[in-house]
């Protein structure tokens, strides 16, 4: 495993270098190079909007193309959004995924259409693409899957690799320790609303199916990432808290 170093670095490969290549992860701030998906690590990240737009258009292209049902768009975000996450941003090589969750992805997406590109790279089906085939049709299991989305994989899911119960739990537990009185009151309930959303998600995918979100926004199939409506103005607080709470019971039960 790779050890960490405190500052971001660059993933190489089809990963687009970090703007703050070199210095520590930081808050993403509004404005153009705002995160526009991957949202749950705004507080703490090397990503801007260079990273976070191709994560977009693969979740998009999934939706529109790609034959992807709700579950596999879920999870197929949460694995791009690997980039995003400060402790892999500091980590040298690619995003190391847990092998338990890449077998999550790859039982959701096995019959998700994918193209692959001259090395063998696997990217979602897009309509210009001369051959395209089902997950399974490409690989066997989820840990061939992350390997030719680019990615690698820990097959022992300790902390440090990504999408691991331990990885979620730490994620939930950063959100929940950060949130206090950090940000001005209008900001801060506009965050909590969206926080509370894209933990509900982390709980789902732990098994907690007794809250769907709907991710219909403008005609166009979208996950965690997309900026939710603020119809809401109350009750954030506690939304979260629910939220973490059946993040952890999940993972910890």
């Amino acid at each position: 495993a790779g050890k960490t170093t405190g500052v971001c670095i660059s993933k190489g490969g089809r990963f687009p270098p970090f703007t703050v290549d070199g210095k520590p992860p930081k808050k993403s701030r509004k404005g153009p190079g705002d995160l526009s998906v991957c949202r749950i690590f705004r507080r703490r990240t090397c990503c801007d909007s260079t990273q976070t737009h191709p994560v977009f258009l693969s979740v998009r292209t999934l939706a529109s193309s790609g034959e992807a049902t709700q579950d596999c768009l879920h999870l197929w975000e949460l694995l791009e959004c690997s980039i995003c996450d400060p402790s892999v941003g500091v980590t040298p090589g690619p995003p190391r995924i847990c092998a338990s969750f890449c077998h999550r992805v790859f039982e959701a997406c096995s019959t998700a259409y994918f193209s692959t590109d001259p090395t063998k790279q696997a990217s979602p089906c897009r309509g210009s693409d001369f051959v395209c085939g089902r997950a399974s049709e490409w690989v066997a299991n989820g840990t061939e899957l992350c390997h030719i989305a680019g990615f690698s994989v820990d097959n022992e899911d300790r902390l440090s690799c990504y999408g691991g119960k331990a990885s979620l739990d730490h994620i939930a537990t950063s959100w929940k320790s950060s949130s206090e009185g950090s940000l001005p009151a209008e900001e801060e309930e506009e965050e909590e609303e969206e926080e509370a959303s894209i933990l509900r998600v982390i709980a789902e995918w732990v098994g907690d199916r007794n809250e769907r979100v709907s991710w219909a926004v403008g005609g166009m199939v979208l996950t965690a990432g997309v900026i939710f409506s603020r119809k809401r103005k109350s009750r954030h607080r506690r939304h979260r808290e629910r939220a973490i709470q059946h993040t952890v019971r999940r993972l910890t039960g």
